[in-house]
């Protein structure tokens, strides 16, 4: 285990051990070996994975998923504790989606980088159990498409904020520490296509990309947070080229409720423009690159105490660090 999740770190643009957890493309060396990491998958039989959903009622939580915080002896501590929310740089400017637009399409001039299938990103989902306190389930997600349109999907438990550390794992649906690195799944997916969203190539139109995020969502005319759950499920399908995101930045200005905050560094270090929805089911901050509008990340934290869970407004219930 310990030697596929150094393969992996070290195909990781984002290194657990930088110092400041910079980001970048991957290099020659790092596609390497990360298909030499990913070329180790055999077709196996596919564990529940399970993910949590959290949702916040007018009258209090609901609650999809409950698990005991305290594993092992009378002196186990829980796994991880839940990350502390993103904030906002004091005195930073505030950059409006229309703006961040114009800067997203010049970037985007040359159509470069390109769109491509598959993902790879970082997640932080919390768990919450009566009378315990609640945790965190860390994990890493590469998908990487073949030219057959054959897939391959690694998950692996991993935090990169306590490289080394114990983590929390309920895939099967039995809460459990494993160790750093720890391969959840390996799967190699046959040949599929699909032309619905999310599987079929998103557009770089904004029009045609609205149009295929409210197919994603279900519904024509998706409200803000409807719009953010599609776009997490795109990304987590495909990472966006240059074109797409651009695209991307113009339906999000036309967002209902979503208001630029300031600056925020992300999880991996990454400078961003942070943007707010305040609402039914939670505070969602979105962090865009600053000069290309790509998509970074996306939180959602607790709008009101849950005494009886142990979390706070303004904890953090789940967190996604997409990275190219």
């Amino acid at each position: 285990m310990s030697d596929e999740l150094d393969l992996l770190r070290r195909a990781n643009p984002v290194p657990a051990d930088g110092p400041h957890f910079g980001d970048g493309p991957l290099d020659h060396r790092a596609e390497r070996r990360l298909e030499r990491l990913l070329a180790q998958d055999r077709p196996v039989r596919r564990a529940p994975r399970a993910r949590l959903l959290w949702g916040l009622a007018a009258g209090g939580v609901v609650v999809v998923t409950a698990l005991a915080a305290l594993l092992g002896g009378p002196n186990s501590r829980p796994a991880l504790a839940a990350p502390r929310p993103l904030t906002v740089h004091a005195h930073s400017t505030p950059v409006p989606l229309t703006e961040l637009a114009e800067l997203a399409a010049a970037a985007a001039a040359d159509g470069s980088p390109r769109l491509r299938r598959g993902t790879h990103v970082q997640s932080w989902s919390l768990g919450l159990a009566d009378g315990t306190p609640p945790v965190t389930l860390p994990e890493e997600r590469v998908v990487r498409w073949h030219a057959d349109d054959s897939r391959t999907e690694l998950v692996v438990a991993t935090d990169p904020r306590h490289p080394g550390r114990p983590v929390l794992t309920d895939a099967g649906g039995e809460p459990r520490t494993v160790a750093d690195g720890h391969v959840l799944s390996r799967t190699t997916y046959p040949p599929s296509w699909s032309d619905a969203p999310p599987q079929a190539p998103p557009p770089h139109t904004p029009a045609a990309l609205r149009a295929y995020l409210a197919e994603t969502a279900r519904t024509d005319s998706p409200d803000t947070p409807e719009l953010l759950d599609a776009v997490r499920e795109l990304l987590d399908h495909w990472t966006l080229g240059a074109r797409e995101s651009a695209a991307l930045v113009r339906v999000l200005a036309d967002a209902e409720g979503l208001r630029p905050a300031g600056q925020v560094t992300d999880r991996l270090g990454r400078p961003g423009q942070a943007y707010v929805y305040a609402g039914e089911g939670g505070r969602r901050m979105l962090i865009l690159d600053p000069r290309t509008g790509a998509v970074l990340g996306l939180e959602t934290t607790f709008e009101q105490d849950a005494p009886e869970y142990g979390v706070h407004a303004g904890d953090v219930m789940e967190y996604s660090a997409w990275m190219r």
